[in-house]
């Protein structure tokens, strides 16, 4: 169990704090800004990666468990109760920000920028969870990410990836991360893209480390 709890809290954490400054910056009208929101999902994955990559292998990304199984590092078996440990720390996460801010309106949401088109969003979310899964499957030890490097490295891509595509799609890259505050908020637009894109670029990740690295990939 200690592995699921593991996931559980670093999610809950990670939501918590990522939603949280994307929610803090709406209620107080851009006092965290855009750079403190992506320098918060930055380091709240880093620090997460540090705390539980020994234990769980610090994933708290359904589409992150899918490539590694894609890639046969990680049972496939395990792959469902990740997602449900993932799950529940997401959820556990937006409802406490939903009591804590009753006066936001998105909790963190995730959805395209006005006058940016769905696809094109869609095709950003792919690219990005591409290469945040590249970064992962590379600097991680099997199915786990440790090490010194790792959670500089990963926390570092998506800091980067937030930075410069935030102001677009909000830099999901991870299907529970938007799926949470998505229900608990009620803003379900364009939610299909954000549950697809992710697993899509993950699997994309695996296929091209494949033509690169054998010990990395399936």
């Amino acid at each position: 169990m200690k592995k699921y709890i593991a996931e559980l809290l670093g999610t809950f954490t990670m939501i918590f704090c990522g939603c949280g400054a994307m929610t803090v910056n709406e209620i107080t009208s851009g006092s965290v800004s855009h750079v403190g929101v992506a320098l918060t999902w930055g380091l709240v994955v880093m620090s997460m990666i540090y705390a539980f990559g020994e234990t769980s292998g610090a994933h708290f990304n359904p589409a992150v468990t899918f490539g590694f199984a894609y890639a046969k590092k990680f049972p496939w078996k395990e792959v469902p109760k990740y997602f449900l440990a993932q799950a529940i720390g997401a959820f556990l996460a937006c409802f406490v920000l939903w009591f804590l801010f009753p006066e936001s309106e998105t909790l963190g949401s995730t959805f395209p920028a006005e006058g940016f088109e769905p696809y094109k969003a869609f095709v950003f979310e792919i690219l990005l969870t591409f290469f945040l899964m590249v970064v992962i499957i590379n600097v991680s030890t099997g199915s786990k990410e440790l090490g010194t490097m790792a959670g500089i490295a990963i926390g570092s891509v998506i800091l980067l990836e937030a930075m410069f595509a935030g102001p677009m799609t909000k830099a999901s890259m991870n299907p529970i991360r938007s799926l949470a505050p998505a229900i608990v908020s009620g803003n379900l637009q364009h939610l299909w893209l954000y549950l697809t894109a992710p697993f899509i670029g993950a699997f994309l990740a695996v296929i091209s480390c494949s033509l690169i690295k054998d010990d990395n990939c399936c």
